[in-house]
C-alpha cells in the first residue's frame, strides 16, 4: 500500500463537526455523571446488560429502531490515560458501521483520536475480504487533524512493513520504502549494495548478508537543511534471520519477518519528521540484509574487520544485528551528528527484562534520557531506561581480536549488546539506543496483534518538544 493510499484511507475515517454522529461517553465508575445523564430507558438497558465500566468495556445503547443511540466506553478509573493511553482503540472493533463523536471531555483529544485510528488498522494484503466496514470519528475539539493523521500514517506505514512476510519484503523492498519517502518529501537517497559494500568499507554488513541470494545493502536517506541540527537514526533491517550457522529452532524463526522492526520504526520516524517539516537535517541509515545459510556464510570464530578499523571476533552468528549496526553507526559518527539514535530488534534479553511492550532505552545523557521518557509517556509510546553498565564491557574482550561481539553466559544480554554498539560511537554529541520488540503478541487497545513501530512516536514527540514546534 502506498503512502498516498494510506493517507487517503485515514482521511476518510475522520469527520469534521457532524452533530448527528452517535455520541460516545467515557465512564470511569458506576456512579459516573455519564451514566447519571442517561435517560431512564438507557439506564435500564445498562442494568439489564449487567455492564460495568471496567477498562476497555464497550456497550452500545439501542435507539428503539434497530440502531444505536449512544456508546459507553469504560475507562476503569481516572488514571486510564497513563495505563492505557490508546484506550479509544477498542472502539472500532466493538462498534457497528457508522459515524461517532466523543461526548465526554477528553484529557488528550489528539491521543483519543489517534487511538481510534490506530485501533482501526487491519493488515489485509493477503485477505482483502477481511477489511472491516469503516467506523468514522468526528475529530475531537482541540485535536490537530494534520498531526493526528501524520501519527496514524506513520503507525500504519511501520505496521505494514513489519507484518509483510519475508518472501515479499527483503532488502530491495526496504529500499523501495525508503525511496518512496525520499520521492514524496524531496529527500535524497544513496544505496550501497552487494560487493560495493566491501569496496566502500562496510565489511560487517557484507559479511552478514553475503549468504543470501538477495543482496545486502546500506540505505542512506538525507533530508533537510545542512545548517539545521543533525539528527541521524539507524534502523536494523534484517529482513529474515535464520540465525545463520548458529541456526535458530523452528519456533525461534516463526516471527523473524519482524527482525527489520528497527528499520520500520526508523522509516516511521522519518515520515513524521518530513511530514511535519521539522527544522532538522535528517539522516536515516538502514543496513538491510538476510541472515542466511550457505557455503559462504560467515562462521562462529571468524574475525572480521569493521568500518572504523576495529577487528571483531564472531561469538555467535545469531547476533548479527549488532554487526550490521556497527558499520552504519561508524558511518554516522564520522560526521559527528548532534543526535544519533539506533533502533533495533536486538536481543531476547530485553524481552526477558521488560516484556514486549516496554523497550529499553540506553543513553549516558541524563537530560536526553529524562526528556525521551517523558515524551514516550505523553504520546503513549513508552520507553524504560537501562544502563550502559561500564563494568560489563570487559565481557566483550577477545584474545585474538579487538572485541568479541557477544559475551559468554546468559546474563545482561541487552546491556552488553548496547555496550558493543557504543564502542562505535566516538564523536556524536548525543547517542541513544532502543532495543525494541517490534511486535504486539496479544491484542491491546489501539494495538492489534502484529507489527508495531515502537519508539518512532516517542522520538518524534521529543524532537517536537526540543525544537519548540509543539
Amino acid at each position: 500500500m502506498t503512502l498516498e493510499t494510506t493517507r487517503r484511507g485515514l482521511e476518510d475515517l475522520l469527520l469534521s463537526g457532524d452533530t448527528k454522529a452517535v455520541p460516545i461517553r467515557l465512564v470511569s465508575a458506576k456512579d459516573d455523571l455519564a451514566l447519571a445523564s442517561l435517560g431512564e430507558a438507557e439506564q435500564g438497558w445498562v442494568e439489564a446488560q449487567g455492564w460495568t465500566p471496567k477498562q476497555g468495556s464497550v456497550l452500545t445503547l439501542p435507539d428503539g429502531k434497530g440502531g444505536v443511540s449512544g456508546v459507553l466506553l469504560g475507562t476503569g478509573g481516572k488514571d486510564w490515560v497513563t495505563l492505557a493511553p490508546l484506550l479509544t482503540g477498542v472502539l472500532p472493533g466493538a462498534l457497528p458501521q457508522g459515524d461517532y463523536r466523543f461526548a465526554s471531555a477528553l484529557p488528550d483529544p489528539e491521543l483519543a483520536a489517534l487511538g481510534f485510528l490506530a485501533g482501526s488498522y487491519r493488515f489485509t494484503r493477503y485477505k482483502p475480504e477481511d477489511q472491516p466496514k469503516p467506523k468514522r470519528l468526528v475529530l475531537p475539539e482541540g485535536a490537530n487533524k494534520d498531526q493526528v493523521l501524520a501519527l496514524a500514517e506513520a503507525v500504519y506505514f511501520g505496521r505494514d512493513l513489519i507484518n509483510t512476510p519475508a518472501n515479499d519484503l527483503g532488502p530491495a523492498e526496504l529500499e523501495a520504502a525508503a525511496r518512496e519517502l525520499a520521492n514524496t518529501f524531496d529527500g535524497s537517497i544513496k544505496v550501497t549494495e552487494g560487493s560495493s559494500l566491501l569496496s566502500d568499507n562496510f565489511p560487517l554488513i557484507h559479511a552478514v548478508g553475503r549468504a543470501s541470494d538477495r543482496l545486502p545493502r546500506l540505505i542512506d536517506l538525507t533530508w533537510g537543511s545542512e545548517r539545521a541540527p543533525k539528527v541521524t537514526i539507524v534502523g536494523k533491517g534484517i529482513c529474515f534471520d535464520t540465525g545463520g550457522l548458529d541456526i535458530k529452532s523452528g519456533s525461534g524463526m516463526a516471527l523473524m519477518k519482524k527482525d527489520m522492526g528497527g528499520a520500520a520504526s526508523a522509516l516511521a520516524f522519518a515520515l513524521l519528521v518530513m511530514r511535519a517539516k521539522l527544522p532538522v537535517r535528517l539522516r536515516m541509515l538502514i543496513p538491510a540484509a538476510d541472515n542466511s545459510i550457505a557455503g559462504n556464510a560467515y562462521r562462529p570464530g571468524d574475525v572480521l574487520p569493521s568500518r572504523n578499523g576495529m577487528s571483531v571476533e564472531i561469538g555467535n552468528t545469531d547476533a548479527e544485528g549488532r554487526l550490521v549496526l556497527a558499520d552504519a553507526i561508524a558511518l554516522a559518527d564520522e560526521e559527528a551528528p548532534d543526535y544519533l539514535i539506533t533502533i533495533a530488534t536486538l536481543t531476547g534479553a530485553a524481552r526477558v527484562a521488560l516484556g514486549p511492550d516496554l523497550p529499553p532505552l540506553y543513553t549516558d545523557d541524563e537530560d536526553f534520557a529524562s526528556d525521551l521518557l517523558a515524551s514516550g509517556r505523553t504520546i503513549g509510546d513508552p520507553l524504560w531506561r537501562m544502563p550502559f553498565w561500564a563494568p560489563y564491557d570487559k565481557q566483550l574482550k577477545s584474545k585474538i581480536a579487538d572485541v568479541n561481539h557477544i559475551a559468554e553466559g546468559p546474563f545482561a544480554g541487552s546491556v552488553i549488546a548496547a555496550l558493543f554498539l557504543k564502542r562505535f560511537v566516538k564523536d556524536t554529541k548525543r547517542f541513544a539506543h532502543l532495543d525494541i520488540f517490534g511486535w504486539v503478541p496479544r491484542e491491546q487497545p489501539g494495538r492489534p496483534q502484529g507489527g508495531e513501530p515502537q519508539g518512532a512516536r516517542a522520538l518524534f514527540q521529543f524532537f517536537r518538544q526540543e525544537l519548540g514546534t509543539l
